[in-house]
């Protein structure tokens, strides 16, 4: 049996890992364009599914390896095809990215709907339809992935010797990303409290990096000087990735379901619900005809 201390172990270790992660990912906005880091994200589901399978013993699916495959391919395609960054020599030079009216007019949108979503349709339909929830998720990662990309730039600007620290432009967009993760992990909280997990990730890992790649094509015009076949060898090596994440996504919740209706009834007092204290199978019009006699024996049993 696991102890406490075990717990704490494993929670140590998890919480290490997650927080190694997050900081490799931040380093990597900082030196790649997001077209290329944000759909690479799915090598770590790929991973997640690997490691379950070799040391929770959770067995990964036939579907389930060809997503992963997939995914490993449509990768390869985005980095063979990525884009070029633009070096960057001053967080002003962002700022003037940031700034300008195509992506400007991008903000307003996205402002807009986020307030749309969390005061007209959360709570009226945030608990029926998983869109809302993920859709303020992704909204807000699309923005907090550009302020973080503009951070991290200027923070390695400044590690290199030019202090981009002095500038309130560095700021502020320290300011947006704490807002915008606040906002985002509040919500994929109340997402994942509501629905299953194996809807909310595919449909999550899709809308947000959709969006994030929209927002850096339109800010720091990554696609710019790119021919077209190069560009649609990125968006099908995207495609590609996403097949595959909602495949391996699938996989995982028929396994579980199908594991669970080879197991136990799934309410134990269904059962108990079908049968009167005689032992003998009740129907649904016996049930309604019931004396109170058998109704009592039934709860006694229950």
């Amino acid at each position: 049996m696991v102890g406490w201390d075990d717990h704490k172990i494993c929670f140590c270790m998890v919480s290490c890992s997650v927080i190694v992660g997050e900081v490799a990912n931040f380093v990597a906005y900082a030196f790649a364009p997001a077209v290329l880091v944000t759909p690479l994200g799915a090598l770590s589901i790929i991973v997640s599914a690997v490691l379950a399978d070799l040391i929770l013993k959770e067995k990964l699916h036939k579907l389930g390896v060809l997503g992963c495959v997939m995914c490993i391919a449509g990768s390869i395609i985005i980095v063979i095809h990525a884009p070029k960054e633009d070096p960057i020599s001053s967080v002003l030079q962002i700022w003037n990215m940031a700034t300008q009216p195509a992506f400007l007019a991008y903000v307003g949108s996205v402002v807009v709907l986020v307030f749309i979503l969390v005061f007209h349709f959360a709570p009226r339909c945030g608990h029926t339809n998983v869109l809302v929830y993920t859709g303020i998720c992704s909204l807000m990662g699309s923005l907090s992935v550009m302020s973080v990309k503009a951070l991290g730039t200027s923070l390695k600007l400044t590690i290199e010797g030019k202090n981009q620290l002095v500038y309130p432009e560095t700021w502020f967009f320290m300011l947006v990303v704490a807002i915008c993760v606040v906002m985002q992990m509040n919500y994929l909280n109340k997402a994942l409290d509501t629905f299953n997990t194996a809807i909310v990730s595919p449909i999550y890992y899709v809308m947000f990096t959709t969006l994030t790649i929209l927002a850096s094509v339109i800010m720091f015009k990554d696609w710019d000087g790119q021919s077209g076949s190069t560009i649609a060898s990125e968006i099908c090596g995207f495609i590609v990735v996403l097949s595959g994440t909602i495949m391996l996504h699938a996989t995982k919740d028929f396994e579980r379901t199908h594991s669970f209706r080879g197991g136990t009834p799934s309410s134990p007092t269904l059962s108990v619900r079908l049968y009167n204290g005689n032992g003998d199978m009740l129907h649904k019009e016996d049930e309604e005809n019931e004396s109170p006699e058998c109704i009592s024996r039934r709860q006694d049993l229950c």
